[in-house]
């Protein structure tokens, strides 16, 4: 037996002793001003083991949260002060990346739009010529379809898949040494909480995941992965169990977990300064202004999420159907898998310490297993 299978053997036994823990660092980050983004950027990169060793020379893929339309408001604010990913923050992580010299930096986004993926940026606030006059190469990419790539590759989930076995990625999910997750400090109508882990969620091509027939033109959602009642176009690996059940809660915490196989996230940053709690995003109605004024930092994506869960006031070792999540806990399941710990009593945080971090959310789902 293999080292990688008997280590998952032994996770799932022991999925508490097993799961690795890994330092997360936490930042009082009062505004949106570049200076104080990159900062405080900086320090918490540090704080996580530093940028150079782990991107130079090297090809980083950032997979950023802006779902759904960039102007489209939420709460009364725009998008990048409430559930997008405000522009700075990955201004300055770009600025981070290039100082430590990354080759290529590559921002991706599956989005809900044939525009030109640089036209959707820009209409989020994004000044593109602030990322092209660094010394690194920085392009777009929107993964939604095959986008610049010849063919899509399959990449298999390495503990056979809680929902299927294997998954079909644009080409920029593969051709990257350093993946980022840059997500944003919110709660999700399905999984509760929507951070690094589930910001992965919308890696998979929606013109194959996004109805019964593959189409580059597809731009619908990802049915398959909420309610399961739509099936994929033939060609695609089929269900793990296709008894399970059609419930998008328990689903989409099962297919987060199932993207972080596919893509294994080296660095998790999420911006926590500005943002809303209630859902992810303006179709939720009961959307509510919040502002942590936090930017948080790690290296391990389930032990980032469970100390930024817990910086929201919630538990993120939560049983299903309680605290945040209105059905089953990712965070669990991942830790189950040996991902990474759950457990903020095993994880260190570095920097500002955590009961001085701590932002009420006060959002709990009014529908469980939904």
């Amino acid at each position: 037996m293999g080292g990688a299978a008997a280590a998952l053997l032994v996770a799932r036994a022991h999925p508490a002793a097993a799961a690795p823990s890994s330092p997360v660092a936490l930042a009082r980050c009062d505004s949106y001003a570049l200076d104080g983004v990159l900062g405080s950027l900086r320090t918490l990169l540090d704080q996580t083991g530093g940028l150079r060793r782990l991107v130079s020379g090297k090809t980083v893929a950032v997979k950023v949260n802006l779902v759904n339309t960039p102007s489209q408001q939420a709460a009364g604010l725009p998008a990048s002060r409430t559930y997008h990913v405000h522009p700075n923050v990955a201004r300055a992580l770009a600025m981070l990346l290039d100082e430590a010299g990354a080759r290529r930096i590559r921002f991706l986004e599956s989005t809900f739009s044939r525009q030109p993926i640089e036209e959707f940026f820009t209409s989020g606030g994004w000044n593109l010529r602030d990322f092209q006059s660094l010394r690194a190469a920085v392009d777009f990419e929107d993964t939604r379809n095959l986008g610049r790539g010849k063919k899509y590759h399959r990449v298999r989930v390495p503990w056979g898949g809680s929902l299927y076995p294997a998954y079909d990625l644009n080409h920029s999910y593969v051709d990257c040494d350093v993946y980022v997750s840059l997500a944003k400090l919110k709660n999700h109508s399905a999984a509760g909480v929507t951070l690094a882990m589930k910001n992965n969620f919308g890696i998979t091509p929606t013109a194959l995941y996004g109805g019964p027939r593959a189409s580059e033109e597809n731009t619908s959602n990802r049915a398959n992965f909420h309610s399961g009642m739509v099936p994929l176009p033939v060609g695609l690996p089929a269900e793990v169990d296709p008894a399970s059940p059609r419930r998008q809660t328990y689903r989409v915490p099962r297919h987060t977990v199932d993207a972080v196989g596919i893509r294994p996230i080296h660095l998790a940053i999420i911006d926590g300064i500005e943002t809303v709690s209630g859902g992810e995003g303006p179709w939720v109605q009961q959307l509510v202004r919040q502002t942590p004024r936090l930017l948080i930092a790690g290296r391990n994506p389930v032990c980032t999420d469970a100390i930024a869960t817990a910086c929201m006031g919630y538990d993120p070792m939560a049983g299903p159907a309680t605290g945040p999540f209105p059905g089953d806990n990712h965070l669990a399941l991942a830790a189950a898998l040996g991902l990474g710990t759950n457990d903020p009593r095993r994880i260190e945080v570095v920097g500002l310490p955590l009961d001085r971090a701590i932002h009420p959310y006060r959002y709990e789902p009014r529908m469980r297993n939904g």
